[in-house]
């Protein structure tokens, strides 16, 4: 049986270059991951802020369902995105040990975003539903900093890797 191994520098499939993406793989993460961030966060604001007094209570904004829906295709956007960072530079940096911490927190927050917003399409019961969204809109608010942290950690180390007597 044949295996092989990676090196311990940063290595992209079979070429020894950084695990940074290409400019369009980053710009396509970072547009979807952007657009799903700021259409839950939309939603939120139509949602809880947005409302207006109707006949009977409070009644929806008619954007509202629209940032719900627009939130769910991004949802499914991120997850192919997921994909393709997984393949391209997840397992890579994780072989090479670099940046594991907030790198696999930043991957344990998108899983937990992933399960909770499962649980937000099936879930019927009040009360758990009502936790379980909680529990997605702060850490899905949250996510951002978690990904600027892991993204400046690894532009810190390239910039000191370039560095003259380095």
């Amino acid at each position: 049986m044949i295996t092989r191994t990676l090196p311990t520098r940063g290595v992209v499939g079979h070429h020894p270059t950084p695990l940074r993406l290409s400019r369009r793989r980053r710009y396509t993460v970072y547009g979807i991951g952007s657009a799903l961030w700021l259409t839950g966060a939309l939603w939120l604001l139509f949602h809880y802020f947005l409302q207006s007094k109707g006949e009977f209570g409070a009644t929806e904004n008619p954007l509202e369902p629209w940032w719900l829906r627009l939130h769910g295709i991004m949802a499914f956007a991120s997850m192919w995105t997921f994909g393709l960072v997984w393949g391209v530079h997840i397992v890579a940096g994780w072989r090479t040990h670099r940046h594991r911490l907030s790198g696999g927190i930043t991957v344990a927050i998108l899983g937990w975003l992933v399960a909770s917003g499962y649980l937000l399409y099936y879930l019927v019961d009040d009360q758990w539903r009502n936790v379980a969204a909680w529990a997605h809109w702060t850490v899905g608010l949250a996510l951002p900093i978690a990904f600027v942290l892991h993204m400046t950690r690894g532009r810190q180390r390239a910039r000191h890797r370039h560095m003259p007597g380095t």
